[in-house]
């Protein structure tokens, strides 16, 4: 039974390391009992549903829309069906028979800036807070995202080597360009926070 975040934090180092690791068993089973398996990236989401051996392309009912999801074999209960967690560019989104015994989701993600915490909204949740992202290059990030992981590391830098961030730099501009306009106040005990 998942804790609450007040709850996690009064625990000791020896019981939240014991908490986790309870918690991802608990995810793995609930994952493992899936009839499908995923991965993730935070722009896509990969995803197999075995089928029987020898099945072909035409025996496959398969529909993917924006907010749903369904794979099966034609005139039979699907495997699984539901409705997302979350939206997805249908256009950009495939599906494949590979080695006629697996079926071969990829699905875009609408948002690629957020983890989804399981495929089907009926279908248990993982943990997304416990994610750890594969390293990426700063060209792959979008322009926005590029800038603030840039201003970040050059924060974090400034920081390491006793200097002021950009965020106090710019303050500093400010007082300066300032006491050059009011050159008769006295700034000599000023503090800027």
């Amino acid at each position: 039974m998942p804790l609450s975040t007040e709850e996690y934090d009064k625990l000791s180092p020896d019981e939240r390391e014991a908490y986790d690791a309870a918690e991802r068993q608990r995810e793995r089973e609930e994952q493992a009992a899936l009839p499908y398996s995923w991965t993730q990236q935070l722009g896509d989401v990969d995803i197999v549903v075995p089928v029987p051996i020898g099945t072909r392309a035409r025996d496959l009912a398969i529909t993917i829309a924006k907010k749903k999801l369904s794979v099966g074999l034609k005139n039979q209960e699907p495997i699984m069906i539901g409705e997302l967690c979350h939206d997805i560019k249908v256009e950009d989104s495939t599906w494949s028979l590979d080695d006629q015994k697996e079926v071969q989701i990829h699905l875009e993600k609408v948002n690629s800036q957020q983890w989804w915490a399981n495929i089907l909204t009926h279908h248990p949740k993982i943990d997304t807070t416990k994610i750890t992202p594969e390293n990426s290059k700063l060209s792959d990030l979008d322009g926005e995202t590029r800038g603030m992981v840039e201003k970040m590391m050059f924060d974090n830098q400034q920081k390491q080597m006793g200097k002021p961030t950009s965020d106090e730099m710019k303050k500093m501009e400010t007082l300066k360009r300032f006491q050059e306009m009011h050159p008769e106040l006295d700034f000599s005990k000023a503090k800027i926070s």
